[in-house]
């Protein structure tokens, strides 16, 4: 009898089934001590206790992009464990903050299949759910995955691809009960830089660049409890370079925008995010940012704004894509957020 667990391939999904992942996660201290030495996030909201009850939280929260690292590394074994490649996201919602001593745990949705062309691989479209100690959600997101076939060639359900939102409206977001900012200590947040401050279609260099570490890198997949085989083993890619997880480069870039974003305090929404190209150990990662809306919120003194973060190893800020619409070979990353921000 077989009791290891060969991970699901795309004809293991079914339209609808909702998987219920393990292991439940207990957050706490060391999370967000490991992850300040992962990656240079000095936001002040997750940084400092005193800091956060000056802004009417009960204490520091564990960092956002952290908490969704916990959530999300639930669902590998069940979701991307024989993933080629973690294509997008969408609809993503912070709905409560998560601090230490929470317990966390994740399910998740099959909402769309479709078949590659090829016949050796399909897309699984899932909605994912971290809930809390007490069945309350703290997070929701929507990605696709492409996920190799047991068997190429083999017959395929219909196609369904779900219809999502190209961005989440203002009213999506949700403000944590308590947070306000009519005390924010713009000292000690490290920047003067109000949600007034920021134009439509303003662009920021965030100039610092961090070359990533294969230790780095090893240390932080394994603290997500991430288990895809194309982060650890070298021999599942053709290539023999073992595949940097995106969360890794989305945490990165979120970190190294501070300079310039100090007071985007906390992510509150995902609506898109793409991982244009891979990225390997010994890549150096630097990122820009380009405002493209802005939106009050039902809390007076704070503001949403939402951004495009760009990851990219080597060319140009602020290039894109190529004439024929396709990411430039140097973008790693393309990820459209609201964050909050004071007025």
């Amino acid at each position: 009898m077989v009791k290891t667990n060969p991970g699901r391939f795309f004809e293991d999904y079914t339209l609808g089934e909702v998987i219920h992942h393990a292991v439940p996660r207990t957050v706490g201290a060391g999370e967000r001590a490991l992850y300040h030495a992962l990656y240079p996030a000095r936001h002040a909201l997750y940084s400092s206790d005193e800091f956060a009850r000056a802004c009417g939280l009960p204490k520091s929260p564990l960092d956002d992009l952290a908490a969704f690292h916990v959530v999300f590394g639930k669902t590998v074994p069940d979701i991307s464990l024989n993933a080629l490649a973690n294509l997008g996201y969408a609809e993503g919602r912070w709905l409560r903050p998560v601090y230490g001593g929470d317990t966390l745990r994740s399910s998740s949705e099959v909402i769309g299949l479709k078949q590659n062309s090829n016949g050796k691989s399909g897309v699984v479209y899932v909605r994912t759910r971290g809930m809390n100690q007490h069945g309350q959600e703290v997070m929701d997101y929507v990605r696709w995955v492409m996920v190799r076939k047991r068997a190429p060639g083999s017959d395929a359900p219909d196609p369904v691809i779900p219809q999502l939102k190209t961005a989440l409206a203002p009213t999506d977001l949700m403000v944590p009960e308590g947070l306000r900012f009519d005390g924010y200590d713009f000292t000690m947040a490290g920047e003067p830089h109000r949600w007034g401050d920021y134009a439509l279609g303003e662009t920021i260099d965030h100039v610092d660049g961090v070359t990533i570490e294969e230790a780095e890198h090893m240390m932080a997949t394994r603290l997500w409890q991430n288990t895809s085989k194309v982060h650890f083993d070298a021999s599942q890619r053709e290539d023999g370079r073992r595949l940097i997880y995106g969360g890794h480069v989305i945490s990165m870039a979120r970190a190294l925008s501070f300079n310039g974003l100090a007071n985007a305090q906390m992510i509150v929404g995902l609506n898109g995010g793409a991982h244009a190209n891979p990225c390997y150990a010994g890549d150096t990662v630097r990122v820009w940012s380009e405002v493209l809306d802005k939106a009050e919120t039902a809390v007076p003194g704070i503001g949403a704004i939402r951004l495009r973060l760009v990851a990219r190893k080597g060319g140009t800020p602020f290039t894109l894509k190529g004439e024929d619409g396709r990411y430039l070979p140097h973008v790693l990353l393309d990820l459209d957020y609201w964050a909050l921000m004071p007025v």
